[in-house]
């Protein structure tokens, strides 16, 4: 059998929505499954080299990796009016945050994205990772903190202050749900065996939703420890209808990131969603 190298993140959302791949109650024909944990910016770079012929990625650094992959239907983390959010100790305003320093969790990451369309006053970004940039504001390294994964349930035990919640300030302006985590698969693989991947991965979704409490047990590893019933939620938030399938509504919503991303300057085209369905 060959080895494939699937990539994501150590998260327990990931996590169980690769349990069944993991415990091999779902299998991929002619292949062993090597799993690859690593955080998302980490991914993303990775990605961005080619390295990994199965991973997660943000959905912002598509754009720069199309050419290399396509987009899997399913494994997809869609936020519907919510998402990373940002932080200060203090109450601010979003004209408050000009030439403030704001801890992001990687350079390529959909949060970083978000942020920038969303703060129009220039600001310095303080590349931090994901699990530091609270205390990258507690240190006084930086002035708001963009948090994201279960940070966004548990921010309020922390003393800072909501600034803004990303997901929600994009459903708001665009009526769409916020495509925040792709999974992608190289095209180097071929047609028929893109196909069979994706829908292994497919299958292992819907097993672990159908199986909860067992993916769950799985899943709780992987949650830094926060409690049972935080990890659930958690994990209910990014593991849904829409990690399923995207639809046409979650690659509308990547076109309108993109299109955004675009007239913002921040990338130079806006690259064909291309998803293998099923």
């Amino acid at each position: 059998m060959q080895t494939l190298l699937i990539g994501h993140s150590p998260d327990a959302d990931d996590a169980f929505m690769f349990y069944a791949l993991a415990k091999r109650i779902v299998t991929i024909p002619g292949y062993q499954v090597d799993h690859v944990m690593a955080d998302i910016q980490t991914l993303n770079q990775k990605a961005r080299k080619g390295e990994l012929p199965v991973t997660a990625i943000s959905a912002a650094v598509y754009p720069e990796v199309a050419h290399r992959y396509r987009i899997m239907s399913c494994g997809a983390s869609v936020g519907r009016n919510y998402g990373p959010i940002l932080l200060a100790p203090e109450p601010m305003t979003l004209s408050d945050l000009a030439n403030k320093r704001i801890a992001v969790p990687g350079d390529f990451t959909t949060a970083y994205m978000l942020l920038r369309l969303f703060v129009g006053a220039p600001f310095q970004p303080v590349q931090v990772a994901f699990d530091k940039v609270i205390d990258a504001v507690q240190s006084g390294q930086a002035d708001a903190a963009v948090i994201i994964h279960e940070g966004q349930l548990t921010w309020q035990q922390t003393g800072l202050h909501l600034v803004l919640d990303l997901g929600k300030a994009w459903t708001d302006d665009t009526g769409l749900p916020i495509p925040l985590g792709l999974d992608v698969i190289d095209r180097r693989l071929g047609d028929q065996t893109m196909h069979t991947i994706a829908r292994a991965l497919k299958e292992s979704i819907v097993y672990a939703r159908a199986h909860e409490d067992d993916a769950l047990d799985y899943a709780m590893q992987f949650g830094r420890g926060i409690d049972r019933d935080t990890c659930r939620t958690f994990v209910r938030m990014y593991v849904n209808e829409d990690t399923v399938d995207m639809g046409e509504e979650g690659r509308r919503a990547l076109e309108e990131l993109f299109r955004r991303a675009v007239e913002r300057g921040m990338i130079a085209e806006k690259p064909k969603v291309d998803a293998i369905e099923f």
